[in-house]
C-alpha cells in the first residue's frame, strides 16, 4: 500500500540517523509526522521540516508513551504508521560486559519497542488498519562474536515483530522489521562498554560505510509500501542471512574465523 500524503506517522529516535532520514522523506511526501526523541526541544534539522511536529519521548518511560498516544488522539484521531526506531549501540566480550550495560540496552532497544507496540496496538486494532515498523539490525538475524547484548536485543525485536505480524494480521495491521547492516549514522556516539577494541571495530565499520541513512530510509519506505515483513536493506546482510539459513557450515566457519581474528588482536 502506498504511503499517501496526509498519512499520520510517528517516529521514535527521529532527531538523527535513520529516524531523521525517515522523517525528512515522509514530510517530503506530504505526510503528517510526529517526530520524537529524548531531546527537550526539536533539533534544527527537524524544526525546518514542513508538516513535522515534535514531542519529547524517552522510549523507556511509560508516561512519555501515554503522552504520545494522547497527542495522536487529540491531533489526528488515529495513526497510520508507527516507526519504533530509537536505539543505542553496545558490544564487547561477555566477561567485559557489566549487567548495568545489559539493562540499559534492553530497556531502550527491546522494551522501548515493546512499549511502542503495546501503546498503539489497541488503536490500530480498533481502526482495522495500520503498519508497525520496528528497527532491528542484521545482528538480529546473524550473530557475530563480541556483540552478545546487541545481538540478543536485536534478535528479540525480530521475534517480537514476527509474533505481532501473525497476531495482528486478523485486524489488517501489518508489521515489518528493518534489518540493516552498517551505515553512516551517529550511533557510535551511544557506544558503551569496557571492551575498547570491540567499540573501536564497530565505530570503524559504521564510519567507513558508504551507505547513508537517507539511502537506507529510501529502501525501507519502498519495502514498507510493498508490505515486506523482514526488510534487508543491503547485499551483505542478504548474503549473510542466506548463508546462515542454507549454508550453515560455511556460516559457522566464517564466524569462527572472525572470533579467531579478534582473539589474536586482543
Amino acid at each position: 500500500m502506498s504511503i499517501v500524503p496526509q498519512s499520520r506517522v510517528l517516529i521514535t529516535g527521529a532527531a538523527s540517523g535513520l529516524g531523521l532520514a525517515l522523517a525528512t522523506q515522509l514530510a517530503g511526501r506530504g505526510c503528517r509526522v510526529l517526530a520524537t526523541d529524548v531531546h527537550p526541544e526539536a533539533p534544527a534539522a527537524l524544526d525546518a521540516l514542513r508538516g513535522v511536529s515534535y514531542l519529547t519521548l524517552d522510549v523507556t518511560q511509560d508516561v512519555d508513551w501515554s503522552r504520545a498516544r494522547d497527542w495522536v488522539v487529540k491531533q489526528w484521531d488515529g495513526l497510520d504508521y508507527l516507526f519504533n526506531n530509537a536505539g543505542v549501540a553496545a558490544g564487547g566480550r561477555i566477561e567485559l560486559t557489566e549487567m548495568d550495560q545489559w539493562q540499559w540496552i534492553v530497556d531502550i532497544n527491546l522494551l522501548g519497542v515493546a512499549r511502542g507496540c503495546r501503546t498503539f496496538t489497541p488503536m490500530l486494532k480498533a481502526q482495522g488498519a495500520g503498519h508497525i515498523i520496528n528497527t532491528s539490525s542484521a545482528a538480529g538475524l546473524i550473530h557475530p562474536p563480541r556483540m552478545s547484548e546487541y545481538n540478543a536485543v536485536k534478535a528479540a525485536v525480530v521475534a517480537l515483530s514476527e509474533t505481532l505480524f501473525h497476531e495482528l494480521k486478523p485486524f489488517d495491521v501489518n508489521v515489518s522489521v528493518v534489518c540493516p547492516t552498517f551505515f553512516k549514522t551517529n550511533l557510535t556516539g551511544s557506544l558503551r562498554g569496557k571492551d575498547e577494541s570491540a567499540q573501536a571495530s564497530a565505530a570503524k565499520l559504521i564510519d567507513s560505510s558508504k551507505r547513508t541513512a537517507d539511502e537506507i530510509a529510501t529502501i525501507v519506505l519502498a519495502r514498507v509500501e510493498k508490505g515486506t515483513h523482514i526488510i534487508l536493506t543491503d547485499r551483505e546482510g542478504k548474503l549473510a542471512y542466506a548463508a546462515k539459513r542454507w549454508l550453515r557450515p560455511l556460516y559457522n566457519r566464517e564466524m569462527a574465523k572472525a572470533a579467531a581474528r579478534m582473539g589474536r588482536r586482543d
